[in-house]
């Protein structure tokens, strides 16, 4: 990809805690969030991204400097 994905502040947040391998009912916690608002940030995410994984997606953001 030759441009970097351009993240809500959420989405970034959401990375974060992906990449620090919490799960979905863990963020949904963490940020009050029901489970099914960030499943749906994840979609959105790897949509920008065009990843697969949420490993490639991690793996992506660090390649590209968002975390």
């Amino acid at each position: 990809m030759d441009q970097t994905p351009q993240l809500t502040g959420r989405e970034r947040q959401i990375v974060r805690f992906i990449a620090q391998g919490m799960t979905t009912p863990q963020i949904a916690e963490a940020l009050s969030l029901s489970p099914e608002t960030v499943k749906w940030h994840r979609k959105k995410i790897l949509a920008k991204f065009s990843a697969s994984t949420s490993a490639e997606m991690v793996r992506m953001s660090i390649e590209q400097g968002i975390l």
